[in-house]
């Protein structure tokens, strides 16, 4: 890729989309420089660059506390980011979520969300069960509950009410790595990897500074419960390009996210559904955008949606995208590559 006149700015996280970034900038000989968005002259860092680059977190309490603020300061003084506000406001936000999707008109679940113990108690005497329990935050299936009957409904309450949850959950975090070692089972490679890295560490050992990040407090949200689910669609939209997968509902589960379990068959994916998803990110105005569908009767239905998600084989895996105009194209997927390449045409 040829380049002229520019220079990014990225800020490097190692594990996050940054790794990707920077190797490709230095393969292509495309000028960057390594930012730092914590430190205190960060604007003055930028002053030489055209636009920032930064995966933010969900469950880096810094990145929560600074992200959103630090790019619309950028947009307000002609920088291009990535992820710009629109693509971003919404992510790990369930809340806004709901109202968005609404407002655009996009096929949501059936979301109630209710700021007063008093409203949500009133609520449950009248609606029926199951119903999905959800915090604002969380991956991969956390923070997410099937509530069975009124009365642990009534519990959820309580506690929203009360208490409160933390936004990172250490038990299902644990529940979650060890599922992970479960469903590789032979694979050796895979299980060492585990007890080095992720695995082990990651149960015993939470997140840096998980204790300070906000506590969920003050409300409830429901959705409601489609039965009979064998899995849910993942649709990735960036730019021109859409991505998909299918993920398939663990056993004795509901959930699809957060399973591994994947089918890449890009043919079993409705192409209704990759038109409603390049619909709502054009709408939306997002650089990037990731959507899980499920069906009720054959309708799609968005659970939830984010500006970014796992690197790695997860999607490098799939074997090819559609166009906006639906057609197929097979291709080495690399989401991170397009995205820095559809970033890159927006600085020229």
């Amino acid at each position: 890729m040829k380049v002229k006149n520019i220079k990014i700015g990225i800020h490097h996280h190692p594990g996050s989309f940054s790794d990707r970034w920077i190797s490709y900038c230095k393969k292509n000989n495309i000028p960057f420089k390594i930012v730092n968005c914590f430190d205190n002259d960060i604007i003055n860092q930028l002053k030489d660059c055209n636009g920032l680059m930064w995966h933010w977190s969900n469950l880096d309490y810094r990145d929560k506390i600074l992200a959103k603020s630090l790019i619309v300061t950028l947009e307000k003084i002609g920088k291009s980011v990535f992820p710009n506000y629109n693509s971003c406001w919404h992510y790990d936000d369930k809340l806004g979520q709901k109202y968005l999707l609404e407002a655009i008109g996009a096929p949501l679940v059936p979301t109630y969300i209710f700021y007063s113990k008093e409203d949500a108690l009133e609520w449950v005497k009248k609606t029926t069960f199951p119903k999905v329990f959800k915090l604002s935050g969380g991956s991969s299936s956390s923070n997410v509950r099937l509530v069975k009957s009124k009365e642990s409904a009534i519990k959820l309450i309580e506690r929203s009410f009360n208490q409160g949850f933390p936004l990172y959950d250490k038990y299902s975090a644990w529940k979650q790595r060890f599922w992970i070692l479960r469903r590789e089972g032979h694979k050796i490679k895979r299980i060492i990897n585990f007890i080095k890295t992720k695995g082990v560490n990651k149960v015993f050992n939470p997140i840096r500074g998980s204790s300070l990040l906000p506590r969920q407090i003050g409300y409830a949200y429901f959705q409601d419960y489609i039965p009979g689910l064998k899995f849910d669609d993942r649709i990735i939209v960036i730019g021109n390009k859409a991505i998909a997968v299918r993920r398939m509902v663990r056993k004795n589960d509901f959930r699809a996210s957060g399973s591994g379990l994947l089918d890449y068959d890009f043919k079993k994916i409705p192409l209704e559904t990759i038109k409603i998803a390049f619909n709502i990110a054009k709408r939306i105005g997002s650089q990037s955008l990731s959507f899980d569908f499920i069906y009720s009767k054959g309708a799609p239905l968005i659970t939830e949606i984010s500006y970014c998600y796992v690197m790695g084989e997860f999607y490098d895996n799939c074997p090819g995208y559609w166009d906006e105009n639906l057609n197929w194209h097979l291709d080495n997927v690399d989401p991170q590559r397009y995205i820095l390449e559809d970033f890159i045409k927006s600085l020229e």
